[in-house]
């Protein structure tokens, strides 16, 4: 069998700073797969250095957005230009270095063996560095909420690190995405586990972005609890 083509999705808005480092590493830890900046009409010019970086490398592409309109919308619109251009494996990332790119070949590896592979902060311990103590216990105490009232087995449902089976893409797609910030991350897991889809985690080290500035603020962390209820309710 021949190997999946991939596709890492990274959406950007204003990433200038990370944007050619971040290029770099996740080509070189993937040296087959294709990368796929999602700019949100970024004020710091990434999407114009994005297409100066796609125009040396023909592993890189861009899809420009009118506006920000949010990581859900971004994501929507990569993965429909993964399923378009049949992409077998789909990943998707920050581009802030949160994610380290050297955990993509363990990442892609976990899909072999399941729809939905998940990098987990949270999977037999706590690993994030450089978070105030506050900004953890947010992020651990609404993994707990979302398992609560769901009852998603997922350690870390609000992580944003995973790769997709093409299939597995194609059937969470079929429902409805409301969500437009990080909720997106809790939306699109819960959909693949109600579908009964092979999920799996596997431990990754999560670092506070150095450079650029979070997209983090109080309506996109209201968008996530009243995402969590309506979801909870929905299939009770």
């Amino acid at each position: 069998m021949s190997d999946p083509r991939v596709l890492v999705i990274a959406p950007t808005y204003n990433e200038r700073e990370n944007l050619p480092a971040f290029a770099r590493a996740v080509l070189a830890a993937l040296p087959r797969a294709h990368l796929l900046i999602v700019d949100d009409a970024s004020p710091d010019g990434t999407g114009a250095l994005a297409e100066e970086l796609a125009a040396r490398e023909p592993r890189l592409a861009v899809l420009h957005r009118r506006a920000k309109e949010g990581l859900g919308r971004a994501y929507l619109d990569g993965f429909r230009h993964a399923l378009s251009h049949a992409y077998d494996r789909v990943i998707q990332m920050d581009a802030d270095f949160s994610h380290d790119p050297k955990d993509l070949p363990r990442l892609l590896a976990a899909c072999d063996h399941a729809d939905l592979a998940l990098g987990s902060r949270y999977l037999g311990g706590v690993r994030v560095l450089n978070w105030p103590l506050r900004r953890l216990f947010l992020s651990y105490g609404a993994g707990i909420y979302v398992r609560l009232l769901t009852r998603m087995p997922v350690m870390d449902p609000t992580g944003g690190y995973k790769c997709f089976r093409r299939d597995a893409l194609a059937e969470i797609l079929r429902h409805p995405i409301a969500a437009e910030g990080y909720a997106f991350q809790i939306e699109t897991t819960y959909h693949a586990w109600r579908a009964g889809l092979r999920i799996r985690e596997i431990p990754i080290v999560f670092a506070d972005r150095v450079a650029g500035v979070s997209k983090m603020s109080l309506a996109i962390a209201r968008e996530a609890v009243l995402l969590v209820l309506r979801l909870a309710f929905r299939h009770r």
